[in-house]
């Protein structure tokens, strides 16, 4: 089925469950007014950000083509950003955060496809193609920050969320969604603002995803580099506003030594961040991501990654000391002394694999109800059965067509028919299957014979435990998309007629053609129709003075009448100032 974006290199490796969040761009939807905020912003941002920017950030912007001029095209930037092995989606706002890690570990960067309005020209609480073509984009142009942000996708996809965390995640896109459509009313915006703030209070212990999404906020997000005393910027959200990128370099925004400690604190994405972390070099990232990692089940598995995944309750993973891997919902773990695990259980469909391939008679269809296994070695025997050859098999009597009784040192019992085995291609044994089984543990009956073939996975501990599948393939996709869209905001005629005199503006600027007759006119219309827009006085002053027409005294004058709201005073100053430049 041909897939409903454009495919190239890099993107015909995503995982078709990953398809659904993508969507068309909306570029015919852009108004003219959207083009001139994205002008003024990158016009801003260039000027201003040489200054404070790390310097990866410019040479991206050449290296990824992206324009001042225009917003981009996923088209026109995926032809470019395959240069640097990477690529764009265009998706709707913000998707959950396991689905925006794993597109990051395919080097693909998602590209929320709205564009802020000109009220929040200088920072929006909604991801737009601002934030995310000219902000996170340029700065990948990097090797060592792009390394480590496919490395952050690979780790991040695999952490563990807690049952609050996708509500949480639907409390924050509703929120952005409210506060950038300008028709939203404020109780609606009063409602969504109050349900995110009593989550974030009542979230408990903070999961692994919630920990991970801290790290990246704190760096791919808002991170700066170099000194506390002369740091750069290289945060997607601080490149991207042009509020922000200036109010962070400030004094009153404290400057803080990155470390993994940036993992438990939470951040507010509605507003301003107090303090900022600042790496000495993009290097150091990845140490922190390692150590990091080293703390998260996907490394340290054992019993509490088990109680991490029951405690998800969303589809997840373990693999044992063996390397099979049990992917389901896991419900129960048996535990013994020194806080091993004695026995799992997933309830619903469930699947076995080895090295992320699922084994063959080991899908979902042969284990629809869930699976259970003993985990650990026999009592009072040394060697574990994953290491014993065909000869120590047979001699403690765990061979083919033989009834046998293993007891393990946690106390499960399995008596049972040994059917077969399943070996991996070095031979070791991953699968017992037994017939007329039954499995006990004190007294409790965990398996019987009337349920059928019983297969026992092996393995002497529990190694890794993440989120997901181990074969992507196994499972029906059960990945939701947000049923919440985001608003298309719907115009009045007095604003698509103000749209409509951007249009001719900017098409005289690429042209060449603005005559001061018909400046005049557009300034006049905007005296009498919409005197309260700057930009567009902004654009037309620019003409005149570069055409050095009489009319951009009577303009200026209008732009120093503009500046006493003082929503507009430092927007126009800095207006002014780039048309002189």
């Amino acid at each position: 089925m041909k897939a409903h974006f454009e495919m190239n290199e890099v993107t015909k490796k995503l995982p078709k469950h990953l398809h659904k969040f993508v969507v068309k761009q909306p570029y015919d939807e852009y108004t003219a007014q959207n083009q001139a905020v994205w002008r003024y912003v990158m016009r801003m941002n260039i000027a201003y950000l040489s200054k404070v920017a790390h310097k990866s950030y410019l040479t991206g912007l050449e290296k990824t083509g992206i324009s001042i001029e225009n917003i981009p095209r996923m088209e026109g930037m995926n032809r470019i950003l395959k240069g640097i092995g990477w690529a764009a989606v265009s998706v709707d706002g913000f998707i959950p955060p396991n689905a925006f890690m794993e597109f990051q570990a395919y080097n693909v960067l998602v590209i929320a496809s709205d564009m802020r309005t000109i009220n929040h020209i200088e920072y929006t609480p909604a991801p737009d193609i601002i934030h995310e073509a000219a902000g996170h984009a340029p700065i990948i142009s990097n090797p060592e920050y792009s390394e480590y942000l496919r490395r952050f996708g690979e780790i991040g996809s695999k952490a563990i969320s807690s049952s609050k965390d996708y509500e949480m995640y639907e409390a924050i896109r509703l929120l952005s969604i409210l506060k950038e459509d300008p028709n939203s009313l404020q109780n609606e915006i009063d409602d969504a603002q109050e349900k995110v703030e009593w989550l974030q209070n009542n979230m408990g212990e903070l999961s692994e995803m919630a920990q991970i999404r801290n790290l990246h906020w704190w760096t791919v997000e808002y991170g700066l580099i170099g000194t506390l005393e002369n740091p750069k910027i290289y945060g997607a959200g601080l490149l991207s506003s042009i509020g922000e990128s200036d109010w962070c370099m400030k004094k009153e925004v404290k400057k803080l030594s990155y470390s993994i400690e940036a993992a438990n604190l939470n951040f507010d994405i509605t507003k301003p961040q107090p303090q900022l972390f600042v790496t000495p070099d993009f290097a150091y990232l990845s140490l922190v991501l390692n150590e990091f990692a080293n703390t998260m089940a996907l490394r340290t598995g054992g019993l509490k990654g088990i109680q991490k995944l029951m405690h998800s309750k969303n589809l997840g993973t373990i693999e044992l000391t063996t390397g099979i891997q049990i992917s389901g919902v896991f419900t129960k773990v048996i535990k013994h002394k020194n806080n091993k695990v004695a026995y799992f259980q997933t309830t619903g469909e469930t699947a076995l694999a080895n090295r992320d391939k699922e084994l063959i008679g080991h899908g979902i269809t042969s284990h629809p109800g869930g699976f259970g296994s003993p985990v650990g070695k026999l009592k009072g025997i040394n060697l574990p059965i994953e290491n014993m050859s065909p000869r120590d098999l047979k001699a403690y009597g765990i061979y083919e067509g033989e009834v046998m009784t293993l007891e393990f040192e946690s106390g499960v019992i399995v008596k049972g028919k040994a059917i077969t085995g399943t070996r991996d291609l070095r031979g070791r044994i991953l699968i017992i299957s037994l017939d007329e089984c039954t499995v006990t543990y004190k007294g409790e009956i965990l398996f019987q014979p009337e349920w059928g073939i019983y297969d026992m996975a092996i393995g002497k501990e529990v190694i890794s435990a993440y989120a997901g599948a181990a074969d992507v393939d196994s499972f029906k996709d059960s990945s939701r998309v947000s049923e919440v869209k985001t608003h298309k905001i719907n115009y009045t005629e007095s604003e698509k007629e103000l749209y409509s005199l951007y249009d001719q503006v900017k098409k005289m600027r690429e042209t060449g053609s603005a005559s001061e007759e018909k400046i005049t006119e557009i300034f006049n219309q905007l005296k009498t129709n919409f005197s309260q827009d700057w930009l567009l006085n902004i654009e037309i002053y620019e003409l005149a003075l570069q055409n050095n027409y009489k009319l951009k005294s009577l303009i200026l004058e209008r732009l120093e009448e503009l500046k006493c709201n003082k929503s507009y005073t430092k927007l126009i100053e800095n207006g002014l100032v780039l048309c002189k430049n």
